[in-house]
């Protein structure tokens, strides 16, 4: 059952009178608000920023109204949306956790979900938390990063729906909804499980994959001159902010690992149809690769 309160915060979505913080308006949280802007569910969208220069950037861009320290713009705030680094992630929620009231409604965008859950997990306020990771991103980072449309047609996991108020995970999923979303329910656990094996294998292979051509390619305007697009499609992730892949490779250390440590294995039978010269092998394999075709159109 919902009270009136709640009820009330529901209807505010509607007539856009709901008052948003974003803590860290860099890709992911300048894209929120301009997304909120756009589709007209906030009626005031207060950011909260480390840096004098990103503070007067995201004013400039004009993502936020107003930018204001953490503990201010948390008690101004009925939504609070956390999108920074997760290794800063656990901390600041904590601060905001201990912050909020029984109305508020805390929102996390982070690419880990399971240490932060486990962190939140016997909080006082943990009712209010709702874990969620929009499926979208690029390798650009700041609030220039922020783009228009950027969630829609895109999956975004919730996590540990049934910790969470019901009416604050409502709010949530109609707020992604009107956004473009489509939604995916997960144990925190498995998310980092499946987001290790779709999302940060790809970085780190793109990472690795760009340190290869340097190492081998020391011709820059070779590397220029030549590479195609297949090449850039796959290097693309090379470009990624390391101070927020690393916390998550690192976060995720496990999972990584596991599918790290297969990856490598997929590589060495390639490597060895290749030295063996066995063009059987090397066509099965690419073959079996194939088979991704009936997956990712």
């Amino acid at each position: 059952m919902t009270n009136s309160t709640d009820n009330n915060l529901q209807l505010s979505i509607v007539n856009s009178q709901l008052s948003v913080c974003v803590v860290g308006v860099g890709l992911i949280g300048g894209s929120f608000a301009l997304a909120l802007k756009n589709k007209k569910l906030a009626s005031h969208i207060i950011g909260v920023c480390n840096r004098e220069e990103t503070k007067q950037k995201v004013l400039q861009l004009n993502l936020v109204d107003e930018v204001l320290p953490l503990e201010e713009a948390v008690k101004k705030a009925d939504l609070i949306y956390v999108a920074i680094p997760v290794d800063a992630t656990i901390p600041i929620m904590q601060q905001i956790m201990d912050l909020v009231n029984d109305k508020q409604i805390v929102v996390d965008a982070g690419s880990t979900k399971f240490a932060l859950c486990e962190a939140l997990e016997n909080h006082a306020n943990r009712k209010r938390f709702v874990a969620t990771h929009p499926m979208w991103g690029t390798e650009y980072s700041g609030p220039e990063a922020a783009v228009q449309n950027a969630f829609a047609g895109r999956a975004c996991v919730i996590c540990e729906k049934e910790k969470s108020d019901a009416t604050a995970v409502e709010i949530v999923e109609n707020i992604y909804k009107e956004l473009g979303m489509h939604l995916v329910y997960m144990n925190a656990h498995d998310h980092d499980m499946h987001a290790a094996y779709v999302s940060h294998i790809s970085h780190i292979t793109s990472f690795a994959l760009a340190n290869t051509v340097l190492e081998k390619e020391k011709e820059e305007d070779a590397i220029f001159e030549l590479a195609g697009g297949g090449f850039e499609s796959t290097v693309r992730l090379a470009k990624s902010n390391p101070a927020m892949w690393a916390p998550i490779f690192m976060q995720n250390k496990e999972n990584v690992l596991d599918v790290l440590n297969e990856h490598i294995s997929q590589l060495r039978k390639f490597k060895s149809a290749l030295e063996k010269e066995n063009l059987e092998f090397l066509n099965e394999l690419m073959e079996k690769a194939n088979k991704i075709r009936k997956i990712i159109k």
